[in-house]
């Protein structure tokens, strides 16, 4: 059986590859990830409400680790929602 997908040129591909992205708490030497800091959180938890995986918004695994207990801290201060209904 022939392949039937149509082959795209290498520029086109080329130009779909993302920029590897940065940790931001790596490059800004932030140690300490505070709770309170509700816009910064925000960045990092989606529409729906769930935490954004490493892959989406590019932080390292000490951070993400570190993240996601903020996050779930500050949830269960209620100072951000569980969903977003």
């Amino acid at each position: 059986m022939r392949n039937l997908r149509k082959r795209q040129p290498k520029s086109d591909t080329l130009l779909r590859k993302q920029q590897r992205r940065f940790c931001y708490f790596c490059k800004e030497k932030i140690d300490y990830i505070d709770y309170k800091d509700l816009n910064l959180l925000r960045k990092y938890i989606s529409d729906k409400g769930k935490i954004r995986p490493r892959r989406v918004t590019g932080t390292c695994a000490q951070h993400q680790s570190e993240l996601a207990t903020t996050i779930k801290r500050a949830r269960e201060l209620a100072l951000i929602p569980y969903t977003s209904h």
